[in-house]
Parts: structure tokens; C-alpha cells; sequence
């Protein structure tokens, strides 16, 4: 939830910024409504999937963390297998 919120404010503060694009009337706006919905709809779409990839990277470098550390450690192989689960300041090398 920490990186949660400034990614969601970015991404509406652009996404409010081109509704009047997408929305918009008068004069050319047959022009500048096309461009207004591309907008809104690639920052939708980013958001998306900044969501979903954001954690997803978090996670793989949280592992290689502990396999790095688990290396420089030599903990044994059985250990290494569930490096992911393991506490490591909870016994002693953190």
C-alpha cells in the first residue's frame, strides 16, 4: 500500500487533466476528442498494468536478495531451497 498511492495520484491527476479533451466541445473538437480518448485510455491501461507488474518485481528482487545472502552465508542447500520463507534476521543473519 506504500507505493500505492503515489502511483494512483499521478496517474489521475494526467487522467483529469485530458478528460476535457475527451470530453470537451466547441469548435475542432472532432479533432482534439480522438486524441483526448487515446489519452484516457492508455492511462487506464498503464495504470493497470503498473498495478499488477509493480508488485511482481518487488517480489523477484526480494528473492534475489536472499539468494545472494544465502550464497554469501553458505547456508546449506536444504536452506537455500525455502529462502523465500525463511526469516532471516530471526536466526541470526540479517
Amino acid at each position: 500500500m506504500l507505493r500505492f498511492r503515489p502511483i494512483l495520484m499521478t496517474t489521475m491527476a494526467a487522467l483529469l487533466g485530458a478528460l476535457p479533451l475527451a470530453l470537451g466541445t466547441g469548435t475542432g473538437y472532432e479533432l482534439r476528442r480522438p486524441l483526448g480518448i487515446t489519452i484516457v485510455g492508455g492511462l487506464i491501461l498503464s495504470q493497470l498494468l503498473t498495478l499488477y507488474t509493480t508488485p511482481v518485481v518487488y517480489l523477484a528482487f526480494d528473492r534475489l536478495r536472499l539468494r545472494m545472502r544465502a550464497k554469501q552465508c553458505d547456508i546449506p542447500l536444504r536452506l537455500r531451497k525455502s529462502a523465500s520463507t525463511l526469516d532471516w534476521d530471526g536466526i541470526g543473519l540479517g
